[in-house]
């Protein structure tokens, strides 16, 4: 396993990060694994040296701050991993006060993330997204305040506009406060929208970048006609509002074409692509099979070369913005 520093700071961290949205309760997502059937994929991950874990307290309503903070437990130092996890959208029905980012939600928030993970400080606690409804001054002074109390190490933030990211880093320069160390977005073959001014801003910034849905929600792993040959295929309505334009099928073909003249699988191929690309530091990989976690660690050794990095992004158009909320 490699490792990389997480932007600027002097945090190592390995070049994939498993994310723990897939465990918890599957009541929440039918697709969801229960904390026994999650032990082997977090075994394998801490075997492989994966060191770089990511959850969020909404992901099964905080029964995957659960499971992540019992897995861990058993498996590995706490000073050996570093543990993220994310904080905005809401834990409780009709509960104004428990969603947001608001001062209160983000203390309370802190705390009751830090009793389910079982520990004492988050390496990571990230904005999962921007809110609109509350000012970003009130949220930066929280987050710094998060930190003075050593509840957290670092803070991070997730899918936003670029210029809401800009606004936040200069105003906690100016204000003194915690500065934003991580960007966690949404960037994959089939949504690269990124590139525009996201990406070019954490490289100019010295921001660690961690893209979410690397695999475009498995669409990217199997072939168009197997697309839906999943249960989480079957039932996940959302991916077709984020993938679902013209071209997007010639690029999955076009990383099958590659995948098979390397005798690789689809998903190590984009894989490869993203880790590649100038600034990325950790795709959040899941798996809730462990032949999707094989691909994910036989990705760090495939080397995309420049042709074939040409043929797969030669198709992409210029796409309306995709998952900021």
């Amino acid at each position: 396993m490699d490792y990389v520093k997480l932007g600027r700071t002097g945090l190592d961290v390995s070049r994939l990060c498993l994310g723990m949205m897939s465990y918890g309760d599957p009541g929440w997502r039918s697709w969801v694994l229960p904390l026994d059937e999650a032990r082997p994929f977090v075994r394998r991950a801490v075997e492989a040296g994966i060191n770089f874990v990511d959850t969020a307290d909404m992901y099964s309503r905080g029964v995957s701050e659960e499971v992540t903070g019992t897995l861990l437990g058993e498996m590995t130092r706490r000073d050996e991993v570093v543990l993220a996890t994310k904080v905005y959208f809401p834990m409780a029905d009709d509960r104004p006060n428990r969603r947001g980012l608001s001062r209160k939600h983000i203390l309370d928030g802190v705390r009751d993330s830090l009793r389910r993970l079982d520990t004492d400080y988050i390496d990571l606690y990230q904005i999962h997204r921007w809110d609109e409804s509350t000012p970003i001054e009130e949220t930066l002074e929280a987050l710094h305040d998060a930190v003075r109390l050593g509840y957290v190490r670092y803070v991070g933030a997730s899918s936003m506009h670029a210029w809401k990211f800009t606004k936040s880093l200069y105003l906690a320069e100016l204000q003194g406060w915690t500065r934003f160390v991580s960007m966690q977005n949404h960037y994959n073959l089939l949504y690269r929208e990124e590139e525009r001014e996201m990406m070019p801003l954490c490289r100019s910034e010295g921001i660690g970048v961690l893209p979410w849905s690397p695999l475009a929600r498995g669409w990217l792993a199997r072939s168009v006609e197997a697309r839906n040959a999943t249960s989480r295929g079957e039932t996940d309505d959302y991916a077709p509002k984020l993938y679902d334009f013209p071209e997007a099928d010639e690029i999955v073909r076009r990383v099958g074409e590659v995948a098979d003249a390397r005798g690789a699988s689809r998903a190590q191929v984009a894989l490869a692509w993203l880790l590649s690309r100038d600034g990325v530091t950790a795709p959040i990989i899941g798996a809730t099979k462990m032949p999707h976690l094989e691909d994910a660690l036989g990705a760090l050794e495939v080397e995309l070369s420049q042709e074939e990095v040409e043929r797969l992004e030669e198709p992409y158009p210029p796409r309306p913005v995709r998952g900021h909320h």
